[in-house]
């Protein structure tokens, strides 16, 4: 009986001990500079965050405790330690320690305390590595080839043999160039990165990037190799054989810094002392793909032992390290491989191959054959109507690549320097016996960690947020393009501040974005003007259109709200203001009625076949809003900042630009001169009206929606806003009816015609099967796909709190629209399965992960939600009476865990961290 007895002590025990661990909070996902253990940060006072996590509700930090050492075991060399801070944050510390050195790794832990005192063990420990701090600390030179270049401008190969003559304990490899590098070490390939070291506005910031390299060298012969191509430094760029914009010279910097286990150091690099010679790719350019011949390989050049001695030497240049910055966003690498879905013979009697997807990358080739043959590949979109392969929207990019082969076996190809949009692809070249099994397409894009997801109980919906998730991969390639297959692929900023909120779901782009709009700001021009794409490569004076230029405010507003990001306010403070700035210039009597717009761009109208420009809205209307809602978020950001003199400035301004608008743009019965969808969504989302004025304005809107079959009408700057104008007056089932519309113009009409990424244009298939104008049409855009935001926000009712103090998902606010109509006869007939029985949805922010999953059960919901720990949530639900609303299938009013509070028929819990399940008739 003692023993029975001892036993069941001892399992209460240990039951209580893991109860107790299970209960505590825990720390974990530790972030430096927003990524996790980065090598080459350049931000002295880089700020720390962490996730926490416990198995309870209602959990808080109420203190935290950081230390940082130069030793991961934290025994000795803690430089900073913040000692216990009394604050809820977990998000964005700054370091506050002693001054970083450039190249040193260091390690970093915290811990924390929750709301009732109770602390946490350390966390595991993270690191970060510094960048070259100081110009002083470059020792390396830049090189360029030593030889006369072929007009093709053939890829020029660089190579280096290194001793290294004790063990080594840690090594750092510094790299970047003029042109696109790879860069290998003893016969491979450094990283999974691709195109690097990016692009950038690069005779103003020019990116390197830092690797670990300890594990790649080894004692004695060491080989340090680089690939060079033209790329966006002196590659054709936009139109009218624009090309060497930066220069005409590929260079190369590259340095080496080793740290030997005997306390002793050394720094190689590039010098004169280098070889360069002409590799076997012979053509490289970012539109029209890359030449490989085989024949010409020189052999295991990146490989230590080769001999070099017919190489040229290499010339150092004087270009200097003053413009050299270390890479913030995360680099291009390959994701998905796609294997082909079948292979075709078309009616013109090409071989053509179908991966089933449009996707951005290029097509690996495993093939054999003789010395000599060819084997050329084509890339497309689309088929045409009678089934042949449709390159025409490409416009004069031939996005061919060619493979010359040397005949020695089964032979690996594909491009370095270049990529491809494209489903299809066809094959030319005299290669026998090809097959499916002799190509997979890799997927290129920016490593950005995915954040969201969203899927519900239609299968036509899920395909849309599939297209949009596909067309922000293929054009989030270190910049935001516009798309990734013509002869354009540019920064264009008005397609960028659109798609910003939807993109923030779907991934975590702060960084991405951060590093961009620095080179918005870089750019700009001296008068304040933003240019029409970034980096800015179409020129002086291509600039300064409203809707586009807005770029300057929008995403930095949006990257505060979303990331809880104000650094970024700060540090964009200054080119937003100028912006602002520069439309009051341009102003009469506070109306900005002057200058070139793109306007409503590519809207829809029956008779528009064209680019857009006969838009119906009128431009200095669009103007005159984007004019106001820029001059708002500066007024809002002052704030933030403590800029009082500043608010004082600019809201005297607002209510000037508002005056001038009612002035011009409205009668004195509240039509608007544009009896448009977008003047009255811009008008209304913008707050351009009075509040007498509002409410007719909306009935407006859905009037002409109605007058057009339930359609709409909008172009790329009034569609982001259409639907949640809708909602916000009280017409969510409208806008619901718009979403699920399957004819043209909608968004599901491409959905219905087989798209796998969203489209420049509504129409750029047409319904009788014709392309749209080929001269713009584009299968793998990313500006409609906009709607994205508001399938988050108002389908899964994801958004977060916008005051100060809350902003980031520090507060989250979960307000989805459960009851989902289709009101016009119409298109019921047109949709089946029209309403939504299931919606959910998932965000990863910087405190954890919010789940949004609601389902209809006959006339019951189930609402499951998530929240973080160290958040808190408002939950709005459409319960008048909390007697018939429910939590854990317990009535929520015999709870003391919530806070609750009914008005108008909705009900708002407010409640803390945890999961909880609400059920609730309709």
């Amino acid at each position: 009986m003692k023993k029975y007895y001892r036993a069941l002590v001892l399992m209460i025990m240990l039951l209580g001990v893991h109860f107790s661990s299970t209960a505590q909070i825990k720390t974990e996902h530790l972030y430096c500079e927003n990524k996790t253990n980065p090598i080459g940060v350049d931000n002295v006072n880089p700020e720390l965050t962490w996730i926490l996590s416990s198995q309870k509700q209602n959990k808080k930090q109420s203190a935290y405790q950081i230390q940082v050492s130069e030793n991961s075991s934290f025994t000795s060399s803690i430089i900073w330690n913040s000692n216990k801070v009394n604050s809820e944050q977990s998000v964005g510390i700054t370091y506050q320690g002693p001054d970083l050195k450039s190249l040193t790794k260091y390690f970093w832990r915290v811990k924390v305390w929750d709301e009732k005192g109770k602390s946490s063990p350390w966390s595991t420990v993270a690191s970060w590595q510094m960048g070259i701090l100081n110009s002083a600390d470059w020792k390396a030179q830049w090189i360029t080839m030593g030889y006369k270049e072929d007009p093709e401008r053939q890829s020029p190969a660089f190579r280096k043999e290194v001793f290294i003559r004790k063990k080594v304990q840690s090594a750092t490899l510094c790299v970047t160039s003029h042109g696109l590098y790879q860069a290998f070490l003893n016969g491979k390939k450094i990283v999974n990165a691709y195109l690097t070291p990016g692009w950038t506005s690069y005779n103003k910031r020019l990116q390197y990037q830092v690797y670990d390299v300890t594990n790649m060298l080894a004692e004695g012969k060491n080989a340090i190799g680089a690939l060079l191509g033209s790329g966006w430094y002196r590659g054709t760029l936009a139109w009218s054989d624009n090309k060497n914009l930066y220069g005409n010279e590929l260079a190369l910097l590259l340095q080496l810094n080793i740290n030997y286990t005997d306390g002793t150091s050394e720094v190689l690099g590039t010098d004169s002392t280098w070889k360069a010679q002409k590799s076997s790719i012979v053509y490289s350019e970012i539109y029209n793909g890359e030449t490989i011949d085989a024949r010409k390989k020189t052999g295991k050049w990146k490989s230590a032992g080769y001999n070099d001695n017919q190489w040229p030497s290499v010339l150092t240049k004087p270009y200097g390290f003053g413009n050299l910055v270390a890479t913030y966003n995360q680099p291009v690498t390959k994701h998905e491989e796609i294997q082909p879905v079948k292979i075709i013979t078309t009616p013109d009697g090409d071989t053509v191959i179908d991966f089933g997807q449009n996707l951005v990358g290029w097509v690996v080739a495993e093939v054999s054959g003789n010395k000599g043959d060819s084997l050329i590949i084509d890339h497309a979109e689309m088929l045409d109507k009678n089934g042949n392969f449709y390159t025409e929207n490409l416009r004069v990019a031939k996005q061919k690549n060619i493979y010359i082969l040397s005949g020695d076996g089964v032979e690996h190809f594909e491009p370095h320097f270049t990529w491809q949009g494209f489903q299809y692809i066809r094959i030319k070249g005299n290669v026998k016996n090809l097959s499916e099994d002799n190509f997979k397409a890799v997927v290129l894009y920016s490593d950005m960690p995915e954040t969201g997801s969203f899927t519900t109980s239609n299968k036509l919906l899920n395909q849309l947020q599939h297209n949009i998730q596909w067309g922000q991969k293929g054009n989030f390639l270190d910049v935001p393009t516009d798309c990734p297959q013509r002869d354009e692929r540019l920064g264009w900023t008005g397609d960028a501040q659109v798609f910003f909120k939807t993109a923030a779901f779907n991934m975590d782009v702060n960084n991405f974005f951060s590093k961009w709009m620095k080179d918005v700001a870089a750019d700009q021009f001296e008068n304040g003007s933003i240019p029409h794409v970034i980096p800015n490569v179409l020129g002086a004076n291509q600039g300064g259109s409203a809707g586009w230029g807005d770029v300057s405010t929008i995403i930095p507003w949006n990257m505060y709200l979303l990331y809880g990001n104000k650094k970024v306010l700060a540090r964009q403070y200054n080119s937003m203001k100028s912006w602002v700035d520069y439309m009051k210039t341009q102003s009469t009597g506070y109306l900005w009625n002057s200058g070139n717009h793109f306007g409503d761009w590519l809207f829809y109208r029956p008779d528009d076949d064209t680019d857009g420009r006969s838009a119906i809205t009128d431009k200095n209307l669009i103007a005159q809003c984007f004019f106001a809602h820029s001059t708002q978020l500066l007024i809002n950001s002052a704030e933030i900042l403590g800029k009082d003199e500043d608010v004082t400035t600019y809201t005297r301004l607002l209510q000037e630009i508002k005056a001038a608008f009612l002035k011009e743009y409205v009668t004195p019965n509240g039509r608007l001169v544009s009896d448009t969808q977008t003047a009255y969504v811009l008008a209304l989302n913008f707050d351009m009206l009075p509040k007498n004025l509002r409410e007719q304005a909306a009935n407006r809107l859905t009037e002409n929606i109605k007058r057009y079959g339930y359609h709409l009408t909008t172009g790329f700057l009034g569609t982001p806003y259409l639907c949640s104008v809708l909602s916000e007056f009280g017409y969510h089932d409208l806008a619901y009816t718009l979403l699920m519309q399957q004819n043209y113009p909608s968004w599901l009409y491409p959905v219905t015609k087989g798209a796998t990424t969203i489209w420049e244009r509504w129409d750029g298939l047409k319904p009788n099967g014709d392309f749209q104008n080929p001269g713009m049409n584009s299968f793998n855009h990313y500006a409609y796909g906009a709607i994205g935001d508001w399938m988050y926000r108002n389908l899964a009712g994801i958004n977060t709190s916008e005051e100060p103090g809350e902003v980031g998902y520090k507060k989250i606010i979960l307000r989805p629209h459960f009851k989902n109509h289709i009101l016009s006869e119409e298109v019921k007939r047109q949709n089946k399965n029209d309403t939504l029985s299931e919606v959910k949805a998932t965000l990863r922010t910087y405190y954890g992960t919010i789940n949004s999953h609601w389902k209809i059960k006959g006339e019951k919901i189930i609402y499951h939600i998530e929240i973080p720990v160290n958040t808190t949530a408002d939950v709005y639900l459409p319960v008048s009476d909390i007697n018939f609303l429910k939590e854990n299938n317990k009535p929520v009013k015999s709870t003391n865990k919530f806070t609750i509070k009914t008005e108008n028929g909705e009900t708002k819990v407010s409640l803390g961290s945890g999961k909880y399940s609400f059920s609730f008739n309709l």
